[in-house]
């Protein structure tokens, strides 16, 4: 393993001064909640609002910790989310793998004003689905005329697609200031026995037409309203993680795609827990190594920077972003801490969201502030 030193643009860009006056507060609490470990955080700015995904529970609140709402009533698992101030709603990932389904979770954040919302009954939840998706996570790769089903151990599961995680909003791939579309991370069995989950797989939508898409969340009856395919799929060769990108942030500041995840434990990759695609660098048709049956795919380059795997090219840092990371313009990040506390006997999940700058630095990129 060796160090390899920030340059070019994220030369400059690394003097950001950590502590520098702001009006956003250094930490905002989520609760303290009898729900799943938080997935996952988004903020409006405007209107000065946090949103937390605790797994089945959604909660809102402004930006002194004080809760708003809340969405209650998944049996699914809501993961990342992002904030979209073109229509200002809430966008999450949403999996319920037993019935084969996987989602983009629309919520009306206005219209959450009080605690305990229902997911189904309120239609707060708009939902669209991702038949790529469900595709790959269902492909009987071995031909043996079955799907084996939410198991890693298994060769079922095109690329080790478990379903989806991390998800941000940004523009395309290698454009700058590129159209702005909606970016989907996969879930990715850890699986070590198998070569052909090694890279990240990013969808990326373009939700202007999405609208006839939208159905209500009726969890007893899956609907299948949603694309035909993605706008273009893409391939990030980071090695093996455990469960995929957790948590993908665009982020204008570096100009990269920022990606959390949990650490790999395949012996031959240096297990990083934080990557950054390039965002400048426009995607290569090449090879997609590993696979089972020769393939290419539109490939995407890793951000320069930070330590460097030799053996494998892989190139990352190390850095906790995997439960929540959320650019807020600047230079400046909020970072989900995720915690437990005991109350009246019972271990409730907590969130806090760190304020941190941008460093550069290696092997952390990022400071924490105050």
């Amino acid at each position: 393993m060796t160090t390899v030193s920030l340059w070019g643009e994220c030369v400059v860009r690394s003097h950001f001064t950590v502590g520098s006056p702001t009006d956003l507060p250094k930490e905002i609490y989520g609760g303290a909640w009898a729900a799943g470990h938080v997935q996952g955080i988004a903020i409006d700015q405007r209107k000065g609002f946090m949103y937390f995904s605790f797994t089945n529970l959604l909660v809102k609140t402004d930006l002194k910790g004080n809760p708003v709402g809340s969405v209650t009533g998944f049996t699914g698992h809501l993961g990342d989310l992002d904030f979209n101030a073109k229509d200002g709603r809430v966008y999450g990932s949403l999996e319920y793998k037993a019935q084969e389904s996987f989602y983009i979770a629309i919520f009306d954040a206005d219209r959450i004003t009080s605690m305990n919302m229902d997911a189904q009954s309120t239609g707060i939840i708009k939902t669209v689905y991702l038949k790529e998706v469900v595709a790959d996570y269902v492909a009987d790769m071995n031909g043996d005329g079955k799907f084996d089903g939410n198991v890693a151990n298994t060769p079922d599961h095109r690329y080790g697609c478990s379903g989806i995680d991390g998800l941000s909003f940004g523009p395309e791939f290698g454009k700058k200031h590129g159209k702005q579309k909606l970016t989907v991370a996969y879930g990715i069995y850890s699986n070590l026995e198998r070569q052909d989950n090694d890279h990240q797989v990013l969808l990326q939508y373009d939700i202007q037409q999405w609208k006839k898409y939208e159905r209500p969340l009726t969890e007893s009856a899956p609907h299948t309203s949603g694309p035909e395919q993605a706008d273009g799929k893409y391939f990030a060769f980071t090695g093996n993680t455990t469960y995929g990108v957790q948590n993908l942030d665009y982020d204008e500041y570096t100009g990269n795609w920022m990606m959390a995840v949990y650490k790999g434990k395949k012996p031959q990759f240096p297990n990083y827990s934080f990557f950054m695609v390039n965002g400048d660098e426009p995607p290569r048709n090449g090879d997609i190594v590993g696979q089972p049956r020769p393939e290419q795919g539109k490939l995407l380059t890793l951000a320069p920077g930070g330590l460097q795997h030799d053996a494998s090219g892989v190139r990352g840092w190390e850095f906790t972003g995997e439960y929540g990371l959320i650019s807020l313009g600047g230079g400046r990040y909020y970072v989900s801490k995720a915690g437990t506390v005991m109350e009246e006997g019972v271990t409730k999940q907590t969130s806090h969201a760190q304020l941190y700058g941008w460093t550069g630095k290696t092997p952390t990129p990022f400071e924490k502030v105050g």
